[in-house]
């Protein structure tokens, strides 16, 4: 099917990653395909890396993806832990930028409250939830929730990236009056 836009949604981890892919037709988001990059069965963190980056690429370059939502890391009390998911959503992040796919990344608050309504929402009902949302038949619901939560962040991407753009106004009156110098030259005398 021909999709007027193509959402990649990432969900990075450094022994699973959750990918997710949105096609767009009009105001309608429907699932493309959603799935995980094992990782856990290779040693070193590099080599980690590098399958992201491959398998990040591969992705690209079969789906075609026109923008990236990514997962920001949350802050933990690892800070080890925290290094390494940050190197893997760089690596995931560097391979979209190498195609100029622009990259947008989501607080995993902000993608729970958008999907379900409740930041403090679990991952199965956020998985729940989108496959209601989406029409999601049951038996192609994955085991792994991190390729739900991909899909989630790439419908968050769709929600965030539709709503209208509230045009912003002056910060202060001198910021008005500055911004235009007409009205007040304009001004008439006092009622």
């Amino acid at each position: 099917m021909n999709y007027e836009r193509i959402i990649l949604g990432i969900d990075p981890g450094t022994n699973v990653m959750g990918y997710g892919l949105l096609g767009i037709t009009g105001k309608k988001p429907e699932m493309i395909v959603m799935g995980v990059i094992k990782l856990g069965k290779l040693g070193d963190h590099y080599l980690r890396l590098r399958r992201i980056h491959e398998r990040v690429t591969q992705i690209v370059t079969t789906y075609l993806p026109d923008e990236l939502a990514i997962e920001a890391p949350f802050f933990g009390k690892n800070v080890q832990s925290m290094l390494k998911l940050g190197r893997a959503q760089g690596v995931a992040m560097a391979a979209a930028l190498a195609r100029d796919i622009p990259v947008k990344e989501y607080p995993p608050l902000s993608v729970k409250q958008s999907i379900t309504g409740s930041g403090a929402a679990s991952k199965e009902q956020v998985a729940n939830m989108l496959r209601h949302l989406l029409d999601i038949p049951k038996e192609k619901m994955p085991d792994l929730l991190d390729a739900t939560d991909a899909l989630a962040v790439a419908l968050t991407h769709f929600y965030e990236t539709g709503k209208p753009q509230i045009a912003s106004g002056p910060k202060s009156w001198a910021d008005f009056l500055a911004k235009n110098p007409d009205r007040l030259a304009k001004r008439q005398t006092p009622l």
